[in-house]
């Protein structure tokens, strides 16, 4: 009788999605802190939803072909046709279309959700993602404007980046509109050209002057140079008084986000975003790094989104930031947070003193130390080695020595400095003060490491 063989299961993850060791983990919780201390810095507060979302929500906004080629969409056991959420945004109006009446304006919300898009992975772009999103609803004055693009200038710099690390290129569609009508290009080639003009830094001049010519024929001389900067742009529009109060609003932009000290600012009337719902004022931070150039996230106004759900429309503008490319970013630039264990202390027990080290761990636990017990029955050595590839800054030894004498040896495993703690309130404190009083030291990469704890691993405790 033949042996029934079992094919053995990939242990790789889905494609385009992502594990998170420990070590990604840290770099995820370093990102979402960060997020979470800026914007709430800013007076926003969180919010929070599923990620399946009816697929009838995304074909209103987006249509049939985004959601059948773009999106994870099946049917549940109701035969109900549902969508893991590619984007927040239509999340979020949904939420405030259903209680507007119960909800105090202006709004300032905003969340860190998984998103989920099915699409070629490339860098900077995978199938699935956590997104900060963050809005204003009920303002539809520029100093809302203002407000999420100097927040977003802000996530930035307390990311770690200097000016020149970045650019906030701006453009408003309105004023775009108001080129189109100038030069005449009717509203049935409007988005076609905005979709070339959103790919314009990923292709040639030439295949963007093409697409162009093909779009608009003999105008594509006039379109092609005066979207070639924004003084082009300007100079195209010209200055008559009709065009005055399209502009105004995005010169108040730029003069509001200077008066705070935004300089890096970039009018780029080439940038339209890619989402049709904009329907104003838009931006986009772009890494200016030779290694990294591209955009790392953006958003804008988007006033009339409310209205697929039947109802008035509310003023809104946000952004959303992606972890993957501020990773990149973050990497690139050499601004990736070295790895720290949250665990300070790690407990090796010697004699089978296992109760009395519980004990110990859980009262300096009770004291704000994180505290690891080993249960093993390898050697000290072996453990000082453990302590260190895990990064654990702290490390002690509970035998029948230390429950006799009352006292414990704590080593600092950076330095390899031993210091002697008694077992009572007083010591206990002292030890925790001692720990968490350089738990926010940055460790050098090349301090705690296996083979410089060797010599003492074999030298037992």
């Amino acid at each position: 009788m033949a042996k029934k063989t079992t094919a053995k299961l990939e242990t790789s993850p889905y494609k385009g999605v992502r594990d998170f060791y420990p070590s990604d983990m840290f770099v995820e919780k370093y990102l979402f802190e960060r997020m979470r201390r800026t914007v709430e810095s800013f007076g926003y507060v969180e919010y929070g939803a599923s990620i399946l979302e009816p697929a009838e929500l995304y074909r209103a906004k987006t249509g049939e072909e985004i959601v059948n080629e773009q999106t994870y969409t099946f049917k549940d056991r109701g035969g109900r046709e549902v969508t893991l959420r590619p984007e927040m945004t239509p999340t979020v109006a949904r939420m405030i279309a259903q209680k507007r009446r119960e909800l105090s304006f202006p709004l300032r919300w905003y969340s860190i959700p998984n998103l989920f898009r099915y699409e070629q992975p490339q860098r900077g772009r995978i199938r699935e993602h956590f997104q900060l999103n963050v809005d204003v609803f009920g303002v539809d004055s520029e100093r809302a404007d203002i407000e999420i693009a100097s927040l977003a200038y802000q996530l930035m710099k307390d990311l770690g980046a200097e000016d020149k690390d970045f650019e906030i290129r701006i453009n408003d569609r309105n004023l775009l509109n108001y080129f189109w009508d100038k030069v005449g290009v009717p509203e049935s080639k409007r988005l076609a050209l905005s979709k070339i003009m959103d790919k314009k830094a990923k292709i040639s001049g030439d295949a963007f002057a093409a697409a162009i010519e093909t779009e608009t024929g003999k105008k594509a001389p006039k379109i092609i140079a005066a979207l070639e900067s924004g003084r082009a742009f300007m100079k195209a529009i010209g200055n008559e008084d009709e065009k005055s109060e399209v502009n105004k609003r995005l010169i108040a932009i730029i003069d509001g986000l200077s008066k705070l000290g935004v300089s890096n600012v970039v009018f780029t009337p080439t940038l339209v975003r890619g989402f049709d719902y904009y329907s104003g004022f838009v931006f986009e931070i772009f890494d200016t790094n030779p290694e990294n150039i591209r955009s790392i996230f953006g958003g804008g106004r988007y006033d009339n989104l409310l209205e697929i759900f039947g109802a008035q429309p509310i003023p809104a503008v946000g952004f959303g930031a992606g972890d993957v490319t501020l990773g990149d970013f973050l990497k690139t630039h050499d601004l990736l947070p070295d790895y720290r264990s949250p665990t300070l202390l790690y407990l090796a027990v010697l004699d089978d003193e296992f109760d009395f080290a519980d004990i110990l761990a859980e009262k300096i636990r009770d004291l704000g130390v994180a505290v690891a017990v080993d249960y093993t029955n390898k050697t000290v050595g072996d453990k000082i080695r453990k302590t260190a590839v895990d990064m654990i800054p702290y490390f002690g030894v509970v035998g029948s020595a230390e429950v006799k004498s009352r006292t414990i040896k704590i080593k600092k495993m950076d330095e390899r400095v031993e210091t002697s703690f008694a077992l009572d309130e007083t010591g206990l404190a002292t030890l925790a003060k001692m720990i968490l009083g350089t738990k926010d030291e940055q460790p050098a990469s090349d301090k705690i490491t296996p083979d410089k704890v060797a010599p003492a691993a074999k030298n037992g405790k």
